[in-house]
């Protein structure tokens, strides 16, 4: 069997040849660097002609829609969320190759491990005041925002709740929610009460720690547009000075025209 991430989040792997660990963590042999995924978040394997998935610990591991909290077969058709990551098992030929595929060693660092491909997110908010100024989050699924270490987007400031504001994907924007917070969420400088749909540029604000929503893609586009756009030809400005002495020129030619034609030479 294969696993397949329809959102690219991994290359596909081969299941089968022995045990396929998987996590966040170097030791894995698929490192999937995603909010909630755990440095060993479960393991696939067979076991006389049936394919396994164990989770780890407190690890999210989901089947077809349920949690799993123990080893369990999987099937082509079945569908596993890990944490956020979703991968789809399929059926392939058998081959006697190996679980998973190893590229040669080029050089340098590279020691073989399946490599995750990190795909842009939709949507990456931008700390602009307090501890997260300067840093960058992207934006995928739901994230909970707060003071505990548990939270998606940990801000170690004593003004903010330990679950302060929730944020949710959706088609047009980013949805925010506050979770009973002490101090307020606020949408450009207005109290959130109950749900506010954020869009690119808008400010979220957390007590006093500020962030910017911001859409890769369309600040690509907008960047695209500005270098499309005709530069118009500037004319060289006149210098005030030139012009004065070119009036006076004309001036000066006309008296000594005057005065010629009085002296009878013209």
């Amino acid at each position: 069997m294969k696993l397949l991430f329809p959102n690219g989040e991994h290359d596909a792997v081969e299941i089968g040849g022995g045990d396929v660990l998987v996590g966040a963590g170097a030791e894995c042999a698929v490192m999937l660097a995603a909010p909630g995924i755990g440095p060993q978040h479960c393991k696939l394997f067979a076991r006389d002609g049936q394919t396994f998935v164990q989770p780890f610990g407190n690890a999210v591991t989901v089947l077809n829609g349920k949690q799993i909290a123990a080893e369990t077969p999987i099937k082509p058709g079945d569908l596993l969320l890990f944490a956020r990551v979703g991968a789809r098992v399929v059926a392939v030929e058998k081959t006697p190759a190996a679980t998973v595929p190893r590229r040669p060693l080029p050089s340098g660092d590279e020691d073989g491990r399946t490599r995750v491909r990190m795909a842009l997110p939709k949507f990456v908010m931008r700390g602009v005041s307090g501890p997260t100024f300067g840093k960058t989050f992207g934006v995928v699924g739901t994230l909970i925002l707060g003071r505990s270490a548990e939270c998606d987007i940990s801000i170690p400031s004593d003004e903010i709740s330990r679950h302060h504001a929730k944020l949710q994907v959706v088609p047009d924007g980013v949805m925010v929610e506050d979770m009973g917070s002490a101090n307020g969420t606020f949408v450009n400088n207005q109290r959130v009460h109950g749900t506010v749909l954020m869009k690119h540029g808008d400010e979220l604000r957390l007590d006093t720690v500020r962030f910017l929503l911001m859409s890769p893609a369309a600040e690509t586009a907008a960047a695209a547009q500005r270098s499309a756009e005709p530069v118009a030809a500037v004319a060289p400005a006149k210098s005030g000075k030139g012009l004065w002495i070119v009036v006076a020129l004309i001036v000066l030619a006309a008296i000594a025209a005057v005065a010629l034609h009085h002296l009878g030479k013209i």
